[in-house]
């Protein structure tokens, strides 16, 4: 619970080793190296994600694509659920909702997941995204998603 109205709740893990678990699996997904998005990161409830500035990864008008955002916020989102899930448990986006709010222009990118509100089964998260040059930065994305513990079945591992 959170000890001063508006700070952040600070959230108890259930897996002792939840940060090497977190680590191992990010290593695990070959998209994140593809685009060259590192961990940087882990807190009980709550992650971080940057990546530099890439050209190979913009649209038409050189800023960084919606979908590679929409990517590094899921991925965010979900490793912000799976660092308080059982040590058991795997985890998979059910939902998500995106807000691009400006051009995600800049030099990198830092992105920051949160566990909203813990559950055994559903976990519902924030992201924001962050586009920085020098020494400012601006608010480009944000992303409410859903996150499913997924416990015991084929394929599916953590």
């Amino acid at each position: 619970m959170p000890t001063n109205p508006g700070s952040p709740e600070v959230f108890e893990q259930r897996d002792p080793n939840y940060r090497a678990r977190v680590e191992a699996s990010f290593a695990r997904q070959k998209a994140m190296g593809t685009l060259k998005i590192a961990l940087v990161r882990v807190e009980p409830g709550e992650v971080e994600l940057a990546f530099p500035y890439q050209d190979e990864l913009t649209q038409q008008h050189g800023f960084i694509h919606a979908g590679v955002l929409a990517t590094a916020l899921d991925t965010a989102c979900g490793y912000a659920a799976f660092s308080l899930m059982s040590p058991e448990a795997a985890v998979l986006s059910i939902e998500f909702k995106i807000n691009l709010l400006a051009p995600a222009q800049g030099d990198r990118f830092r992105v920051v997941g949160r566990v909203v509100k813990p559950g055994r089964t559903i976990t519902v998260c924030q992201a924001e995204a962050f586009a920085q040059s020098g020494d400012k930065s601006k608010l480009v994305a944000s992303m409410t998603g859903t996150m499913m513990a997924v416990v015991d079945r084929d394929g599916i591992t953590h």
